[in-house]
C-alpha cells in the first residue's frame, strides 16, 4: 500500500487515538468525558506505551480533543436513535469501540464499520482474542479504496438500507482526502432519506487556529508528512458549509472545538481543554 501505510495493520493515528482515550481515563481527573479502555486492550501496545513521546503531558489538549470528538458523535448517535434512526455508519472506523463498550445503546442499531481490509481483519482478530463476540447488528465492511471500490456499494451489499435514514460519522478522515473526494462523499450521504445526519470533522487552515495551539498544530502536520500520510485538505467553516449545501443537504451547521470545550470541559478544575484546529460539520437531509 502506498503512503507508507502497512495494509495489514491499523493506521498509526487510529492506534494513537485509542491510546489517548485510555490515557484520559488513566491520568486525567474525573469526570471523564469518555470512558474507553477497550481500545487500549485491542491495540495491545505493550507495557511501556505510556512512555511513548506522543503520550507525554504536552498531548493533553490533543487527547482532550479526541475524547470530545468521540463523545460528541456518540451523543449524536444516541439522539438520532431516540428519534427512530436505526443505522449508524463509521467511515474509517479504526479502533472504534462503540459496539463493545455500549452494546445496550448500539444493539437497537445496525452498525456498519468501514475500513481497509487488512486493518479490519486485524481488528477482528484482536476482538476474537479478547473474546468479544460479533453480534448480528455489527457489520464489518472492508473497502479497498486504492482499488477504486465504492464504500457505498459495499455497505449496501452488507445489508445497509439506503431507503432508511442513517447517521454517518467521518472523524479524522477528511484531512487525508482531496476536496473532490470529500465532495463525492458528501453527495453520496446527501442522497439518504430525510432524517439522516452526517458528522464530519475537518481541519482549519493554520491561520484560524488559536495562537497558543499553532506550534503544536504545525508540528502535527509535519509529523503526518514524515509518516507518509500528509494532510492534504483544510477548510474554512464557511467553505465546508457551502460544500454541504451544494451537495444537497437541507441543513448544515459548523460546530467548533470551543463549543465542544464548553459542553464537555467547562466544569473541570484542572484546565484540561481540547486544542483548536479540528471542527465538525453536522449536515442533515
Amino acid at each position: 500500500m502506498s503512503n507508507g501505510v502497512n495494509p495489514a495493520t491499523p493506521d498509526s493515528t487510529a492506534v494513537r487515538t485509542a491510546l489517548w482515550r485510555a490515557l484520559h481515563v488513566l491520568v486525567d481527573a474525573p469526570p471523564h468525558v469518555m470512558i474507553d479502555e477497550v481500545g487500549l486492550q485491542i491495540a495491545a501496545p505493550g507495557d511501556d506505551w505510556m512512555a511513548r513521546p506522543d503520550m507525554g503531558d504536552w498531548t493533553g489538549p490533543f487527547r482532550a480533543g479526541m475524547v470530545a470528538r468521540g463523545r460528541f458523535v456518540e451523543d449524536l448517535v444516541d439522539d438520532c436513535s431516540q428519534r427512530g434512526v436505526t443505522q449508524y455508519v463509521l467511515l474509517g472506523a479504526g479502533v472504534d469501540t462503540y459496539a463493545q463498550r455500549r452494546p445496550s445503546g448500539a444493539s437497537p442499531l445496525h452498525v456498519y464499520e468501514i475500513d481497509r481490509p487488512g486493518a479490519q481483519q486485524w481488528k477482528r482478530e484482536r476482538l476474537a482474542a479478547l473474546e468479544y463476540a460479533v453480534p448480528e447488528w455489527l457489520h464489518f465492511v472492508p473497502v479497498d479504496f486504492e482499488s477504486g471500490a465504492s464504500w457505498w456499494d459495499e455497505i449496501v451489499a452488507a445489508g445497509f438500507d439506503a431507503h432508511l435514514p442513517a447517521v454517518v460519522a467521518s472523524t479524522g478522515v477528511s484531512m487525508y482526502l482531496t476536496k473532490a473526494a470529500t465532495m463525492a462523499t458528501l453527495r453520496q450521504v446527501a442522497q439518504l432519506p430525510a432524517g439522516s445526519t452526517l458528522a464530519m470533522t475537518f481541519l482549519l487552515p493554520t491561520g484560524l487556529v488559536d495562537a497558543q495551539d499553532r506550534v503544536a498544530y504545525e508540528a502535527a502536520q509535519q509529523g503526518a508528512q514524515r509518516s507518509g500520510t500528509p494532510f492534504v485538505s483544510f477548510y474554512e467553516p464557511d467553505e465546508v458549509l457551502a460544500l454541504a449545501r451544494d451537495a444537497g443537504f437541507e441543513h448544515a451547521e459548523h460546530v467548533s472545538s470551543s463549543v465542544l470545550a464548553t459542553r464537555y470541559f467547562s466544569e473541570r478544575v484542572d484546565g484540561l481543554r481540547p486544542s483548536t484546529g479540528e471542527d465538525f460539520l453536522i449536515a442533515t437531509t
